[in-house]
């Protein structure tokens, strides 16, 4: 179900996330996704949909959004997302400039998440994300392919996360007690600190 089935050698994305001054705080990976769970990540977890406006019609809750080109569609249908992720890729390749533009406008928090990997720094903004009154934008040093999966086990019940399928369009979740059993499952097949992570996306303000 990732967004785009994370490269783990990084591409083009920066996989030291920042330069050598350190200023990234809270970068250790809390998860790394190892080879024998990529397949696992492959099948959608929700309904395709590639018309924005009409995937819209079925959102009641807020909206995590994951990816520049997802975060630009919905942007494009007139519609802020709580929290958008963006990392100046897609598909392993830059964005257009233009969608660039857009979708960096605002940027909220930058955070360091290495390919193949879910950081405390990502998890961390991704909740500061959900408890601030007004739209985040998450712009992510390394890359957010993963991000969608913290984001369903965070997001309140009726929220949706949307993320973009290759080649195909764009996944839209809806977050419940089911859905975020299945996440639970699946990312117990990566390696890490899997009782860290559920702490953070689960904790309260």
């Amino acid at each position: 179900m990732s967004p785009e089935s994370p490269s783990g050698d990084g591409g083009d994305a920066n996989p030291n996330c920042g330069d050598d001054s350190g200023h990234h705080e809270r970068d250790a990976p809390l998860l790394t996704l190892p080879d024998s769970a990529r397949d696992s990540l492959k099948t959608p977890i929700g309904p395709i949909e590639t018309d924005a406006d009409r995937l819209l019609e079925s959102v009641s809750g807020p909206v995590i959004a994951v990816g520049d080109v997802v975060t630009h569609h919905l942007l494009e249908a007139d519609y802020t997302p709580a929290v958008a992720f963006v990392d100046g890729y897609t598909e392993r390749t830059a964005v257009d400039a233009v969608i660039k533009q857009r979708v960096t406008a605002d940027v909220t928090w930058t955070v360091c998440n290495p390919p193949a990997t879910i950081t405390e720094a990502l998890v961390s903004r991704l909740r500061d994300g959900l408890e601030r009154e007004g739209p985040a934008t998450i712009l992510v040093d390394g890359e957010e392919d993963l991000a969608a999966l913290p984001a369903i086990l965070a997001a309140p019940e009726g929220a949706s996360v949307i993320y973009g399928q290759p080649g195909q369009g764009m996944v839209h979740v809806l977050v419940d007690d089911d859905v975020r059993a299945e996440i639970r499952d699946l990312l117990t097949q990566f390696e890490g600190d899997h009782e860290r992570l559920f702490e953070l996306c689960s904790s309260k303000s």
